[in-house]
């Protein structure tokens, strides 16, 4: 089983990144891969709404440009995603939402590629606006028809400087139970097939 994660910061290693490492340690000792992808140096473009994935039905963007192919070939090989971003004014980042459009819109096109796969955010923020973020990411999930893992408070860690987080004793212990459920639920899917 593997988890992919996407770091939708503009910081590479930064609060978002940490945050999803909490989550990792977790799967990790459930024997379960993981793999973080960081957007920071990695330019991800927005949709252009060609439709030419609906054409096609290859399980690809027909831009091919910037890293979204690469990102949708990784959602589509694992068994779980993990979507991580900050709070930039009370919303997701752009290389996030880049990254929801464009892999959602091809997923659509060839029938919801990431149907019944287990899906989690995981949300950075300094003070306020992490909710609407949380539910951003959320969305993307149910419209494929994801399975979404909770944990024992919404996904959230909260700083500002590079390490904050590592203070959020409730954010941390948040991370550490999504990462347990999301081990838990994607063995009960395993031993299910």
């Amino acid at each position: 089983m593997k988890v992919i994660a996407f770091n939708g910061s503009a910081r590479k290693d930064g609060n978002t990144a940490k945050l999803i490492n909490y989550v990792f340690e977790e799967l990790a000792k459930e024997g379960i891969e993981t793999e973080l992808m960081q957007f920071s140096g990695r330019p991800i473009h927005g949709c252009i709404a060609c439709y030419k994935c609906f054409a096609s039905k290859d399980r690809r963007c027909a831009v091919t440009d910037d890293c979204a192919n690469e990102c949708i070939k990784k959602m589509d090989g694992a068994d779980g995603i993990i979507i991580g971003s900050p709070t930039y004014f009370a919303g997701i980042t752009p290389e996030a939402k880049a990254l929801i459009d464009r892999s959602g819109m091809v997923s659509r096109a060839n029938g919801d590629m990431y149907k019944r796969k287990v899906g989690a955010a995981v949300v950075s923020v300094r003070r306020a606006g992490a909710m609407h973020v949380f539910d951003t990411i959320n969305h993307f999930f149910t419209i494929g028809q994801m399975i979404i893992v909770s944990s024992s408070y919404w996904n959230i860690g909260v700083g500002r400087n590079i390490g904050d987080v590592d203070g959020d004793e409730e954010g941390i212990k948040t991370m550490r139970d999504l990462g347990s459920n999301m081990a838990w639920l994607l063995k009960k899917l395993d031993g299910a097939r």
